[in-house]
């Protein structure tokens, strides 16, 4: 029974630890890391998002710290619920979507040389099929994270991130469209082949 405890807190700091570690990437490394762009104004984008995140990590901390049932209802043994289909689906979804989202933002940092403005069309990578490869990747780790969480503040937060980068893609790809006469016909928007 201890064993089962002890496996259960690492699985909860485990989910933790990929939320936190994601959350803090976006938070301090990516904008240290960003060349040139316009600057983002102080209110309302960067404090509603503050405190956007404050909200959603205390959501999915507290539900996985007191009320997240790792056995589905079912009575796992404690080396079994790593090997569970659902953990193990999560948790290579949410590693392969944050290295196709910092492959992509990698692409996109690169696009223009130190103090060069303007727009140009992201290639390489994912971007050969979508316009948005960034989105995409974000998309499929906040996936895998719901699938690995289990529980409904996950998908609440899945289902805000579909929203909001759905529509951003779409506005992004039809920008792109309509600045550059070659840019790619066949790329699509966020899925590729799809949308």
């Amino acid at each position: 029974m201890e064993c089962h405890r002890a496996l259960l807190v690492h699985v909860c700091l485990l989910t933790k630890r990929l939320y936190y570690y994601c959350m803090l990437s976006r938070t301090f490394v990516y904008p240290i890391l960003i060349r040139g762009g316009k600057p983002t104004p102080i209110f309302p984008s960067f404090i509603m998002a503050v405190v956007f995140c404050f909200y959603n990590g205390y959501l999915q901390s507290c539900h996985i710290a007191k009320y997240q049932l790792y056995d589905g209802g079912l009575l796992l043994q404690p080396r079994s619920l790593i090997l569970h289909p659902r953990f193990t689906l999560g948790f290579v979804m949410f590693v392969v979507g944050m290295a196709l989202n910092i492959h992509s933002d990698y692409l996109l940092r690169n696009l223009r040389r130190p103090n060069e403005q303007g727009y140009k069309i992201p290639r390489g990578g994912l971007f050969e099929y979508v316009s948005c490869a960034n989105f995409f990747g974000e998309i499929v780790e906040w996936c895998g994270y719901a699938i690995l969480c289990g529980s409904l503040p996950a998908f609440a937060f899945l289902c805000f991130v579909l929203v909001n980068l759905g529509a951003r893609s779409w506005h992004h790809h039809r920008s792109y469209l309509e600045k550059f006469e070659d840019y790619p016909k066949n790329r699509k928007a966020l899925i590729p082949f799809i949308f």
